[in-house]
């Protein structure tokens, strides 16, 4: 696998560099991300969505623009189950429309509607990131409000400890690769290469 990956990831990087005006397929389906706070979910989505000629949405950010304040915010204000409300409204309403890139909150699969309408309506990628990884990176912004803790990355293991079984649902897993994101953004087209009839070249209808 490594031999393969090491393989054809010039070819996708390469391209990489024109994906504005040249994607490289036309995907059928929406892609949703999911996993950790701080796996890279929003970076690589960006990157990913001109691959395969869809807008990119950040659930997160959608949320802030539809309730009118930060995400920070919300949890001050209203507390984690009113987020979660909005959250599963936020996405269902994503989903149901044209096809897209969708990188989720880290907490969103905890609730079955929400499971159930990326089920339905998506390809799902799983980026796994270890704990050193995902401190390393959340912490970088100070709004996350769930590492408001004394013991971050006791927090971080408890809600692994909790959700990787979530993740794991996803129709795809792939692991947060080192360097930049444009490594983890390679393997995950080669994964979706490997769905059948998801993917068409750029020129193709989607019927």
């Amino acid at each position: 696998m490594a031999a393969s990956i090491a393989g054809r990831a010039p070819l996708h990087l390469a391209a990489m560099s024109r994906t504005r005006k040249y994607p490289l397929f036309r995907s059928t389906r929406s892609i949703v991300l999911v996993g950790m706070m701080g796996a890279g979910k929003t970076t690589v989505g960006r990157r990913l969505a001109p691959l395969l000629d869809l807008p990119f949405f950040d659930a997160d950010a959608e949320i802030e623009k539809a309730a009118g304040m930060s995400v920070s915010d919300l949890f001050q204000l209203h507390g984690e189950e009113s987020f979660r409300d909005g959250e599963v409204k936020v996405i269902k309403r994503l989903l149901e429309g044209p096809s897209h890139v969708l990188a989720t909150g880290g907490g969103a699969v905890i609730r079955p509607e929400t499971r159930k309408l990326i089920e339905e309506n998506a390809v799902s990628i799983w980026i796994k990131a270890d704990i050193d990884t995902v401190l390393r990176r959340a912490s970088r912004r100070g709004a996350r409000p769930l590492l408001k803790t004394d013991d971050p990355r006791r927090t971080i293991e408890r809600l692994l400890e909790e959700r990787n079984n979530l993740y794991a649902k996803a129709d795809i897993h792939v692991e947060s690769q080192p360097g930049p994101h444009a490594n983890t953004v390679s393997l995950i087209v080669e994964k979706l290469e490997g769905v059948s009839g998801l993917l068409l070249p750029p020129e193709d209808p989607i019927r």
